[in-house]
């Protein structure tokens, strides 16, 4: 299950919490209006039951007649009297009558006690009051439409709900707003880490007025600092070591070319220890080669120098001195036109792809040049057993070889060259990466830079 980022939690939050507080405040809201506004309603209309009955009385009293004062009683259309007078029973409207009044109500009225209650009658709410009037030996009811009320209780349950969920709107853009707030420090991290992570050890974050974030900032800042210090050390050790080991290393191989021009007055056991003390004094040499370019590299003392190459002729001179033999295809749009490269690192970058084939991947087995979204594209294939998914962006690495290129076999090399062909990438302001190659088994390695025609 996929989580939800910080910023969509932190406006549900806020967007939850205000549903969750307005319905507090709507409910508690409506039910205290409800219980006021229906008191106070039947209240009213209890008092508007009694001077009915008081008229009623007064006017029965004066003409002896039920009859005559029940139709003295002053009615609105929302509103009904019924009158139990010994077995009979009157009414105002066939809307109440005897069968439509509660049997409970009717009993305690019968039983000499006033009573009142809520009912509904085909659909409509109605309240009804019944009181007994002694002197006249009569039961007085008189029912009144809610129909007002409840109207008045629905207009204010939906303003009531529309109010919370204006809060809860409120509070989600209120959430989006703080969310917006608090993650933006955090997103600025994760800019300047990858910055970092790309080799800008120039990245450094602004102060901040909160004081929390203005710590974070400063560990990040130090952090950057420290690294950037720490590169520097490895950087100048590297480089120092290599200057170091420079002349010493001079002085053995001229030693070593001497004592291999005599490897014949040598017995066979000399003779075997002589190639192999040239082959691994060639080899330190490379590898202090490699290690003061990529030293060069990294303190960014060598810069970009364009000129204009043939990039196919360049591409059949380093398979020529990387003993490597392919078929070579140039895009029809870029064939014959010549482009502004570095050509001492391109020509190392191809000529370390070519040697990488040879020595791991079974030889190269074709180039091609492709130009496509203002970029040049070479890719180169092998006929080795490929690189693994996992391996892939490691074998870029430095010292990245044997087990550490996947299914390759070890080579002799020194786990440098890639590493180079990476770096001088990176300086000409493009990429490297390994795929599958289409004529599988094998591997296709692809460079990118920007096409910048001569």
């Amino acid at each position: 299950m996929r989580t939800r980022g910080l910023r969509f939690r932190v406006t549900a939050a806020f967007a939850l919490g205000g549903l969750l507080l307005s319905s507090v405040v709507v409910l508690l809201a409506y039910f205290v209006s409800e219980h006021y506004l229906v008191r106070q309603r039947e209240r009213s209309l209890q008092r508007q039951a009694y001077v009915d009955a008081r008229v009623l009385r007064d006017d029965v009293q004066r003409t002896g007649d039920v009859v005559i004062g029940l139709e003295s009683v002053e009615r609105s259309v929302d509103s009904s009297v019924v009158l139990s007078h010994r077995d009979d029973w009157l009414g105002t409207s066939v809307a109440i009558g005897r069968d439509q009044l509660p049997a409970e109500l009717r009993r305690v009225v019968e039983g000499g006690e006033p009573a009142r209650q809520r009912i509904h009658v085909n659909g409509e709410p109605w309240f009804v009051v019944g009181f007994p009037i002694s002197a006249l030996d009569v039961g007085y009811y008189e029912a009144f439409k809610l129909d007002e009320l409840d109207r008045t209780l629905g207009v204010l349950r939906a303003s009531l709900l529309g109010s919370a969920a204006l809060a809860t709107l409120v509070g989600g853009l209120v959430g989006v707003w703080a969310s917006r707030r608090l993650v933006r420090p955090v997103v600025q991290v994760a800019a300047a880490s990858e910055r970092v992570a790309a080799g800008d050890l120039q990245t450094r974050l602004d102060p901040q007025v909160d004081p929390d974030l203005d710590r974070l900032v400063a560990a990040f800042n130090r952090m950057v600092d420290a690294l950037g210090q720490r590169i520097d050390r490895d950087a100048r050790f590297v480089s120092d070591v290599s200057h170091e080991l420079r002349s010493p290393l001079t002085a053995v191989a001229a030693a070593a070319e001497l004592l291999h021009g005599r490897r014949d007055e040598l017995p066979d056991r000399s003779r075997v220890a002589i190639d192999l003390l040239a082959s691994e004094i060639d080899r330190l040499r490379h590898i202090v080669e490699d290690l003061l370019e990529l030293s060069r590299a990294d303190a960014g003392v060598d810069e970009l120098e364009l000129e204009p190459v043939d990039l196919e002729e360049q591409i059949r001179q380093a398979l020529g001195r990387g003993h490597g033999v392919a078929h070579v295809e140039v895009d029809g749009t870029i064939a014959g036109t010549p482009a502004l490269v570095d050509k001492r690192r391109l020509d190392r970058v191809l000529l370390n792809l070519v040697e990488n084939a040879r020595a791991h991947g079974g030889g190269v087995t074709a180039v091609a040049v492709r130009q496509l979204d203002g970029l040049v594209r070479i890719e180169v294939d092998d006929a080795g057993p490929g690189v693994a998914p996992p391996e892939r962006s490691r074998i870029f690495e430095r010292f990245a070889r044997g087990a550490a290129s996947g299914q390759r076999r070890a080579g002799s090399g020194s786990g440098l060259g890639l590493a180079l062909v990476a770096e001088h990438m990176r300086i000409h302001g493009g990429r490297v990466w390994v795929e599958d190659s289409p004529a599988q088994p094998g591997a296709r390695f692809v460079v990118e830079f920007p096409w910048r025609p001569a």
